[in-house]
């Protein structure tokens, strides 16, 4: 008779199961909208939006007492379960099995859309959402919106400011502990998660699986405005904020703006003059560690991204990139004031500090200022007098590599950049450019002392040290002094009598390259600068300038001997020897 009625039980279990499971869901919740089958299902569902059991110490509250009493045991710190294989522990039971699926690599529920899989079913419904594009979850503050409530609430302890968890090596703060997790394994060094492909280490798996999107090439997020794409969806709206305009975090001490609260953490390292990573090969130091690291590719040698125009080759993918963009011609920003373009934002803003006249950094040593700290630091290798690179054909010396470089084109005979207008050929880009100024004909630098102009600002600064009487560059032969060491130089080929630029039609021989060109206008007969008070000619404008001296009456050279006045320096040598007694 037990065994007849325990069966019947079944039957009458069995059936409720199965009408459950067939019968309408005519009871809907009013503040969620879910429905249910039965109205007892529906009273129970709605105490979850009644919460009377609230944390003393967070303030979180629970539909039952029981969710309480599991909660209050995280703030206690007791966690007696422990896991086994990597010794994590858990303040429930239950956390630790659902823990220990990680390590069994059993993920039986798999996206249909996607194919991810997981090993609980609640991480796939959550998943699952991310396909629906629905996010019912705002933030009132910003805006922002979040598919599930966790996310939101996370979201919004970024707002309050609050970080109450802070790491006891580097005091970096966070709002929560698991993200304090996550930076102390940076400081452990432990980098378990390597790729197959380059040997990249991480400290965790998620930044792998990121890497590894690099090696794939697949990137699925593009920029509408631009057309880059991106392997995750998080550095396109990095990107984005670019073309939106919108740098809300500004520097309290310099003023620069940047669109993302890290952009301006970083740039904040450069005014505490902080850097803790140095390089063990030249001792160079650096705010951050991704910069040391890209430093000391410069050492290896390795330069693995080439261009395939020119055939340059560079140690760093972005480096290639901006170069590449020198090839295009394509120069889309623009400078305001005097119309000047550049393939990059980042040139044009250091441009901009040029008309700004804003030059905080100085040196030391000689007063000169200057907009950037790096053209300081390049300057003062000048007073160190160490010249590390040197050139192999000629053995002159010079401060920077870039500098031997752009020597050793000379050398190379290779000139590529020619002038429209004279044919004139240039081994450098903004050497032509310079010399195209002189075609222009404008001259917008004037000499407040003789009036004379200049195409550039450079020329004005070397002219006005002749007015200053300042020579501090002696020729330790003959003891004439000059303004600039560079004049000093082409003086001493004077005494070393080495000639190496001779002429091809009468054989004279000549010091410097320039001087044999000036030489052979003469052979020419060519003589396009005529005086326009005598008709005279002359093969050069700075020939016809002096000889304009002669009409103007102005005789500033006189002779301390006997007053006598002369137009030109020259004629004033040739008076002094009548004086000395010497027939020439």
């Amino acid at each position: 008779m037990l065994i007849i009625k325990y069966y019947f039980m079944k039957l009458q279990e069995n059936t409720k199961i199965i009408f459950y499971k067939k019968g309408k869901k005519t009871y809907s919740c009013d503040e969620g909208g879910k429905s249910f089958t039965q109205a007892g299902h529906l009273k129970t569902h709605q105490v979850i939006h009644i919460k009377p059991y609230s944390c003393d110490l967070c303030g979180k509250s629970f539909t039952q007492a029981g969710h309480l009493k599991t909660h209050q045991v995280i703030h206690s710190g007791v966690k007696p379960y422990s896991c086994d294989l990597c010794g994590k522990s858990f303040t429930v039971a239950g956390s630790l099995k659902t823990h220990q699926l990680i390590h069994s690599g059993v993920k039986p529920y798999s996206c249909d859309l996607c194919g991810k899989s997981f090993t609980l079913a609640g991480d796939l419904k959550k998943h699952q959402l991310i396909h629906s594009g629905v996010k019912p979850y705002s933030c009132d503050l910003c805006g922002k919106s979040f598919t599930l409530a966790g996310d939101l609430k996370k979201h919004q302890l970024i707002h309050s400011g609050v970080k109450p968890y802070s790491c006891d090596l580097c005091g970096k703060s966070f709002t929560q502990a698991g993200d304090l997790k996550k930076h102390q394994l940076i400081h452990s060094g432990f980098k378990p998660y390597s790729c197959d492909l380059c040997g990249k280490s991480f400290t965790q798996a998620g930044d792998l699986k990121k890497h590894q999107l690099i090696h794939s090439g697949f990137k699925p997020y593009s920029c509408d405005l631009c057309g880059k794409s991106f392997t995750v969806a998080g550095h396109l709206k990095k990107h984005q904020l670019i073309h939106s305009g919108v740098q809300p975090y500004s520097c309290n001490l310099c003023g620069k703006s940047f669109t993302q609260a890290g952009t301006l953490k970083k740039h904040q390292l450069i005014h505490s003059g902080f850097k803790p990573y140095s390089c063990d090969l030249c001792g160079k130091s650096f705010t951050q560690s991704g910069t040391l690291k890209k430093h000391q590719l410069i050492h290896s040698g390795v330069k693995p991204y080439s261009c395939n125009l020119c055939g340059k080759s560079f140690t760093v993918a972005g480096h290639l990139k901006k170069h590449q963009l020198i090839h295009s011609g394509v120069q889309p920003y623009s400078c305001n004031l005097c119309g000047k373009s550049f393939t990059q934002a980042g040139t044009l803003k250091k441009h901009q500090l040029i008309h700004s006249g804003f030059k905080p950094y100085s040196c030391d040593l000689c007063g000169k200022s200057f907009t950037q700290s790096g053209d300081l630091k390049k300057h003062q290798l000048i007073h160190s007098g160490v010249k590390p690179y040197s050139c192999d054909l000629c053995g002159k010396s010079f401060t920077q590599a870039g500098h031997l470089k752009k020597h050793q084109l000379i050398h190379s005979g290779v000139k590529p950049y020619s002038c429209d207008l004279c044919g004139k050929s240039f081994t450098l880009d903004g050497h032509l450019k310079k010399h195209q100024l002189i075609h222009s004909g404008v001259k917008p630098y004037s000499c407040d002392l003789c009036g004379k102009s200049f195409t550039q600002a450079g020329d004005l600064k070397k002219h006005q040290l002749i007015h200053s009487g300042f020579k501090p560059y002696s020729c330790d032969l003959c003891g004439k002094s000059f303004t600039q060491a560079g004049h000093l130089k082409k003086h001493q080929l004077i005494h070393s009598g080495f000639k190496p630029y001779s002429c091809d039609l009468c054989g004279k021989s000549f010091t410097q390259a320039g001087h044999l060109k000036k030489h052979q206008l003469i052979h020419s007969g060519v003589k396009p600068y005529s005086c326009d008070l005598c008709g005279k000619s002359f093969t050069q404008a700075g020939t016809l300038k002096k000889h304009q001296l002669i009409h103007s009456g102005l005789k500033a050279h006189n002779c301390e001997l006997c007053g006598k006045a002369f137009a030109l320096n020259s004629d004033l040598h040739r008076h002094l020897v009548t004086h000395s007694g010497i027939k020439a």
